[in-house]
């Protein structure tokens, strides 16, 4: 397991189960794009977890939390979800999960690089913290024009 935070991007990362070091690049994508979209939503000083992981892991989670018996890219906990925690420390937004193996894979099959695809899947979890959702198709037109605006503006579209 590696652990590593950052004061300044407001985001703790953790790497765990998977079978293969994560690269500096990815790690700094990721704190990148997290840092993309505080700025871009007003939202500085906020702050969430992110924990880079496998298929199987975040299968389980999945499966666990939304009844979903399958692994999928990215998963996002909102902290004012739920009532598993009570007091959620003062900026705390919630928890993502990425699989790493499947960025991989749908970096490779849209063919662009991993680090591309950590940004979008990181840039598209946060947002849900914040408070987005594409369940219904309105909403779901404005996430995806947030997610647009933050990969292009921000050029995290060109790793």
């Amino acid at each position: 397991m590696m652990k590593n935070s950052n004061a300044n991007t407001h985001v703790w990362t953790t790497v765990d189960g998977i079978d293969h070091a994560v690269s500096e690049a990815e790690l700094q994508t990721v704190l990148a794009a997290v840092e993309a979209v505080l700025q871009t939503e007003n939202a500085q000083g906020r702050y969430a977890s992110i924990v880079l992981t496998n298929d199987e892991v975040i299968h389980e989670y999945n499966r666990d939390y939304r009844s979903i018996d399958r692994a999928t890219d990215v998963l996002s906990f909102p902290c004012d979800e739920g009532d598993a925690l009570f007091a959620p420390p003062d900026g705390f937004l919630g928890d993502i999960m990425i699989s790493i193996p499947t960025a991989e894979r749908q970096a490779n099959e849209l063919g662009h690089s991993t680090e591309r695809e950590l940004a979008f899947l990181t840039v598209h979890g946060m947002l849900h913290l914040l408070g987005y959702d594409h369940i219904v198709k309105a909403e779901e037109e404005i996430m995806l024009a947030r997610q647009r605006l933050i990969m292009n503006e921000t050029k995290l579209k060109e790793l």
